[in-house]
């Protein structure tokens, strides 16, 4: 579940009257994506963001006012106007927010949530099937904001060392689950790699792998690093890495084959890193870009404002 969405659902249990902001509309430069979310309450408290501070406070009391009685609307926030204290993002984007009164998050762990933001039964909400994308669609001369649900990315490392750690300790505060499989149980253990979600004794070719998964090599053994990499390819991993030299990937390419043309390597954008943080850093960095692309596919036609700006 969002983590906005989990503290409008505390606040929800304890009393407090919550209201939601979402972005369901970007244009240019926006501070931040499509689905990022505000909770309000109605004593004024706040938890999430629609744009790193620049118009939080002005959707706050709009949302105070939803909670008073106002209906369900679209609010438009442009350029700010550098003469006078306007609200507006000076960054030169557009966001396109929906304000609503919170009456529970979804349900379903995996699938789409579906709300009408403008035109006959706004706020009016469904659950449906899977999407792999969070957009505005128009339906029936009604524009329904989707916002595709499922679990977070999953980092898998194979080889429990600094590295691993480092790579799930940056991974964490994105949200993403970190496994780290290892089938050298003195090695895979807490105390070597705390910051991991999931540590697994288990050789390669026992990890599960699916299209939500990035998998990363961190071992020079083939015994290990060839069954891994083949796993991740066959389980259509959005991103199969490869620590290693160039002279390492070519050794790859001979026991891969055709495989190897779905594996990256040398691991990592070439940042200098030397330290295993600074490695990790440039890891999640390739691996980041790389479910970007995924998550939203280039092309996508920017969406027109669906209100006067606010």
């Amino acid at each position: 579940m969002d983590d906005v969405l989990a503290k409008a659902e505390e606040w929800r249990a304890a009393g407090e009257e919550v209201a939601i902001a979402t972005v369901v509309a970007t244009r240019r430069s926006a501070p931040r994506p499509l689905g990022s979310k505000l909770a309000v309450t109605r004593s004024g408290r706040m938890f999430g963001s629609v744009s790193g501070g620049c118009v939080e406070a002005d959707v706050a009391e709009r949302c105070k006012a939803i909670l008073d009685g106002e209906v369900a609307s679209v609010v438009s926030y442009g350029i700010a106007d550098d003469e006078a204290w306007t609200v507006g993002l000076p960054c030169g984007g557009e966001i396109d927010v929906f304000l609503e009164p919170f009456a529970g998050a979804p349900a379903l762990e995996r699938g789409a949530s579906y709300v009408v933001v403008e035109g006959q039964g706004v706020g009016e909400r469904w659950e449906g099937g899977e999407r792999t994308r969070t957009e505005l669609l128009e339906e029936d001369g009604r524009t329904v904001f989707v916002e595709a649900i499922g679990p977070p990315p999953r980092l898998v490392a194979v080889g429990a060392g600094d590295i691993a750690e480092a790579l799930c300790a940056l991974a964490r505060p994105l949200g993403w689950r970190t496994v780290v499989v290892d089938p050298r149980a003195g090695l895979a253990t807490r105390e070597r790699v705390p910051s991991a979600g999931e540590l697994v004794v288990a050789w390669p070719d026992e990890i599960a792998v699916d299209p939500e998964t990035a998998l990363i090599s961190l071992v020079h053994e083939e015994r290990l690093d060839i069954p891994a990499l083949r796993r991740g390819v066959e389980g259509k991993a959005f991103y199969v890495g490869a620590l290693g030299s160039k002279r390492a990937q070519e050794k790859r390419r001979e026991k891969l084959g055709e495989l190897a043309d779905g594996v990256r390597g040398p691991v990592g954008l070439d940042l200098g890193g030397e330290t295993p943080a600074e490695i990790a850093l440039e890891i999640l960095a390739e691996v980041l870009a790389a479910y970007k692309q995924v998550e939203t596919p280039a092309g996508a036609p920017p969406a027109a404002p669906l209100a006067a700006e606010g």
